[in-house]
């Protein structure tokens, strides 16, 4: 299936697998790849150099197209935009709007920019500043989310751009796909759906949490940063929320230790983080802490496997996916499901 997505980035399959922290590594991503979609290269978790050897791994292990996504308002983001701009990668997603600097780096060096955002303000300020594509992640979403539906917001940024946009939150098959590409979008991306398949590296039990949610297990809470965060409900949800200030405190000060230790930084810089993720927000110190050192909530679930301990982001359709398919399996399924549901689109016939 061509688009201007597949165009734009040279994959077979307009789809794409979100940039998870703890996930989204060499394994999943070379997988997606080799599968004919866009594997996305989490990069925030990493350090400069264990991006550099991640990426290389990647491309050791596959010929295909991928990208590495990339925090605008991280300290080093200048010194990570050129290992992607000397390690020759594809694409380069950001969670945040990257500066205008930064896109013309990127583009300068034959790097196509796409940015996620969450609003239709934003689209049009990326792409102004130059962005070949951007992915909207409506409500649905997993991480850090806002309130408009997908199918509110896609409509919005489709109108509203003149570049390819990829449809992000809700999505999991190949109906999902057709009805994006009816709204105008170029393809979609999906996160969720990834993190449940058998190429990815989370824990088998953490996977199995997955698989037993429903949908309302799937909340969002301002718990855990002070901001709007969908995840799964879990122990530490439920105490961070129960939690009064100075429990809350106690906490954020134990996890950000831990943290600091795992990446090095100084807890003057910890606290910078921190402020950097308010996104203007008005944060008690503990929610600084907390926002700080989300990773390392993260990691406890993601890598250490702590359902217990760990915060565990979710889009909604985890409440409706019940397999792990390997990501070739995964995309296969996809695209015949949405080659399917076009032909069976093809016989209907208007009433006269």
């Amino acid at each position: 299936m061509e688009t201007a997505l597949t165009r734009l980035v040279g994959v077979r399959h307009p789809i794409v697998q979100t940039g998870m922290g703890w996930v989204a590594g060499p394994r999943l991503v070379s997988a997606t790849a080799n599968a004919g979609a866009l594997g996305v290269l989490a990069s925030a978790t990493m350090t400069l150099d264990q991006l550099r050897a991640a990426v290389r791994e990647v491309k050791a292990r596959t010929d295909a197209p991928f990208g590495v996504n990339l925090r605008a308002d991280a300290a080093d983001a200048g010194e990570r935009v050129r290992i992607v701009v000397d390690e020759g990668v594809r694409v380069a997603s950001f969670a945040l709007a990257p500066s205008r600097e930064l896109i013309a780096e990127l583009k300068a060096a034959g790097v196509v920019v796409i940015p996620s955002v969450g609003a239709r303000r934003h689209a049009e300020k990326v792409v102004a500043w130059g962005a070949d594509a951007v992915i909207v992640q409506g409500g649905e979403g997993g991480g850090h989310t806002g309130e408009v539906a997908t199918t509110v917001l896609l409509p919005q940024v489709v109108d509203a751009v003149d570049v390819p946009v990829v449809a992000a939150g809700g999505f999991f098959d190949g109906r999902g796909l057709v009805a994006a590409l009816a709204y105008g979008a170029a393809g979609v991306a999906m996160g969720t759906r990834f993190l449940l398949t058998s190429d990815s590296p989370v824990p088998d039990a953490v996977k199995a949490r997955y698989l037993a949610a429903a949908v309302r297990d799937v909340v969002v809470t301002r718990a855990v940063d002070g901001l709007p965060h969908r995840m799964l409900r879990s122990e530490l949800v439920g105490a961070l929320e129960d939690a009064g200030r100075a429990r809350a405190l106690l906490r954020a000060v134990r996890h950000a230790a831990a943290f600091r230790r795992l990446s090095g930084l100084t807890w003057g810089q910890m606290v910078r983080e921190g402020l950097a993720l308010r996104h203007g927000k008005d944060l008690s110190f503990s929610q600084v802490l907390l926002a700080a050192n989300t990773p390392m909530l993260l990691r406890s679930a993601m890598v250490e496997g702590r359902t217990d301990a760990g915060v565990m982001a979710s889009g909604q359709v985890a409440g409706v996916i019940g397999d792990l398919p390997s990501c070739a399996e995964l995309v296969e399924r996809v695209m015949r499901e949405a080659a399917d549901r076009l032909t069976a689109l093809s016989t209907v016939r208007p009433a006269r």
